[in-house]
């Protein structure tokens, strides 16, 4: 496949290590192979997600489950724990870690000093989920969480370079390898220390907030659902929940350095709406409907995943074009930046296919915590704008970074200045 091509059909066969894979880019073919129950994720793909260089890893949790009957079980469970309702009432808890952020961040906004971004996002992200979705309070965004941020950027390492068969036969690669093992080992310990601690705290009387221990803790009864399961889920959501999010603002403030005149509107709207206000409130986001649409144009750009895979078992005519059975089908939600990414160089590669939304993916097994997500990074993005400029240090590029999910290459180092100043 030539990798700088300017025009792409629907479909493109590619094969990998020998094994037959398409790549599915028609917005059309996207929602019929996600939207359909037929196609079942690729169990070849999904099967390096529940373990990683030999340790359990995200098992069978939610993302990487792949007997539908168990994951129905799960979703059926989980879904309480993303119900409006109950996210709602934790702006609050948002606005308790933004605040912090802003702390530090103001601290910094002299026009001169170099911040990294990426560590502040990263940090603030990581508290914001770690209280809402697990009841964890962490008192400080830095200090408590250096070692838990440095494991997910090992593992999101190792699972790049997993992709790699050969990969853990490289000596080349061992201490990354060793570094993984190590930081899923953590997280995992983690996770067992703190489902035992909030299941004896149940016991003891003690109430808890619907979060996704309470509602896992009540799932115990069902069939399959133990402490392996939780755990497994447990470190699911805390990875996901930190690079999604944290990934969508980053890419935004790299990429509206390009617009001015959108940044100009996005302070105008906010100036409006929130104006000098300390703490958002959840009617304050809907009435924030120029930044929801540049959040929208940011996930369509660079959605959390490139895309998801499918199984096709049988052999299947789409487009007039013969897909053999025993195919792994890679659905593409971001044809154009998935390609991008592999260039590394932020090049424009023109308009490509006609794009469209599928940012968290379609049907059944659509993101769980898409309403989450977009809640806090549209909180986050509000306090920024409101009290601060942004200025790229130069020397970075607008490169993409495909690391499991997309990322700015360069991690976006910023200077700073209070809004207005």
């Amino acid at each position: 496949m030539h990798v700088g091509a300017k025009e792409y059909g629907p479909i493109v066969r590619i094969n990998v290590f020998h094994r037959a894979s398409v790549i599915i880019t028609s917005p059309e073919l996207v929602k019929v192979f996600l939207l359909s129950p037929q196609y079942k994720k690729d169990a070849r793909i999904y099967s390096k997600l529940q373990s990683l260089f030999g340790e359990r890893f995200l098992g069978r949790g939610l993302v990487s489950e792949l007997d539908h009957e168990l994951w129905q079980k799960q979703r059926r469970i989980l879904d309480l724990a993303f119900h409006r309702s109950y996210l709602t009432n934790s702006m609050g808890a948002i606005n308790e870690k933004v605040k912090q952020m802003m702390e530090i961040l103001e601290a910094k906004a002299d026009g001169k000093t170099e911040v990294c971004m990426e560590d502040i996002i990263y940090s603030t992200v990581y508290a914001i989920s770690a209280k809402i979705l697990f009841g964890m309070e962490l008192k400080s965004l830095f200090d408590e969480q250096k070692t838990f941020l440095l494991a997910i950027r090992n593992i999101i390492e190792g699972i790049t370079l997993a992709d790699n068969p050969f990969s853990k036969f490289s000596l080349r690669k061992r201490k990354l390898i060793n570094k993984t093992q190590e930081s899923v080992r953590l997280l995992r310990q983690m996770g067992k220390e703190w489902i035992k601690y909030r299941r004896e705290a149940v016991q003891n009387g003690q109430e808890f907030p619907q979060d996704v221990i309470t509602q896992m803790l009540k799932g115990e009864a069902e069939e399959g659902i133990n402490d392996e399961f939780m755990v497994d889920n447990f470190v699911t959501f805390l990875i996901a929940g930190s690079e999604t999010s944290s990934n969508q603002i980053l890419l935004a403030l790299m990429e509206l350095q390009r617009h001015p005149k959108i940044v100009e509107q996005l302070h105008a709207e906010v100036d409006e709406v929130i104006g000098s206000k300390k703490i958002i409130e959840y009617q304050d986001l809907g009435k924030l409907q120029y930044l929801s649409q540049v959040l929208k144009e940011i996930l369509r750009l660079y959605p959390p995943v490139v895309g998801t895979v499918r199984w096709l078992e049988k052999d299947t005519v789409v487009d007039g074009i013969l897909i053999p059975g025993c195919t792994s089908l890679f659905v593409c939600l971001s044809f154009h930046n998935w390609l991008q990414s592999k260039l590394g160089n932020g090049e424009d590669l023109g308009q490509g296919p006609n794009f469209a939304y599928f940012p968290f993916s379609l049907g059944p097994r659509s993101c769980i915590g898409q309403y989450f997500s977009q809640m806090e990074v549209k909180v986050l993005m509000a306090k920024l704008f409101q009290r601060l400029e942004f200025q790229m240090v130069p020397g970075q590029s607008f490169g993409i970074l495909d690391s499991v999910t997309l990322k700015p290459k360069d991690g976006l180092v910023c200077t700073l200045k209070p809004w207005g100043s």
